[in-house]
Parts: C-alpha cells; sequence; structure tokens
C-alpha cells in the first residue's frame, strides 16, 4: 500500500485535475473539482461526509483514516477509468444522502 503522503498527493491529484479535465471534455454529469471531492468523501465516509468529518477543518480529505484515504483513491482511480456512467451513480447516491433529487440526463 503506497504511503500516506502518496495517497494525499493522488487523491489531489485526480479530484482537483484528472476528473474535472476528463469531465469538461468528455460532457459528463459532474465537472466541478468540489463535486468530485463531495462523492468521493462521501463514499469513502458511506454517508455525507460533513457527517463525520469537521468541515472547519480543511482540506476535510486530510482528515480520513489510511482506510478510508485508500478507499477515496481508488474510488476516484476508478472514476477516472470508468468515466461518466460510474460518476452519474455516485453522484444519485451522494445526492440522495443529502435528499437531493439526482441531476437531470443531458441530452
Amino acid at each position: 500500500m503506497p504511503d500516506r503522503a502518496a495517497l494525499l498527493t493522488r487523491y489531489r491529484e485526480l479530484v482537483l485535475d484528472v476528473l474535472p479535465a476528463r469531465a469538461r471534455a468528455e460532457g459528463w454529469v459532474v465537472t466541478a473539482d468540489h463535486c468530485f471531492g463531495r462523492i468521493v468523501l462521501d463514499h469513502a465516509v458511506g454517508r455525507r461526509w460533513y457527517d463525520v468529518l469537521d468541515r472547519r477543518r480543511s482540506p476535510a480529505f486530510a482528515q480520513l483514516d489510511d482506510d478510508q484515504l485508500t478507499t477515496a483513491v481508488r474510488l476516484a482511480e476508478a472514476m477516472a477509468a470508468q468515466g461518466d456512467p460510474l460518476v452519474r451513480r455516485l453522484d444519485e447516491q451522494s445526492l440522495a444522502w443529502r435528499g437531493k433529487r439526482p441531476k437531470a440526463a443531458r441530452g
């Protein structure tokens, strides 16, 4: 398993750069880095991330324990590999945890 510093670096790279760039280029349902962060954090902790992590301490992803951080990076890697279909499913669950409706499909 990569060390914590490597996982934090990879998390940042994926959520802040790789995923948003691909999403914009390919027209995914989610394109903003903060939305990718929400989705990944939610799924790493299994519910709304701010019910588990302190939203006043930034960055939130640095508060993840090693197992959660590993899960977050693996999930972000899967999102990069599988693209919009996976992102769409994960986003719908993240929004459901917030009591929000999924985004409308793009035509």
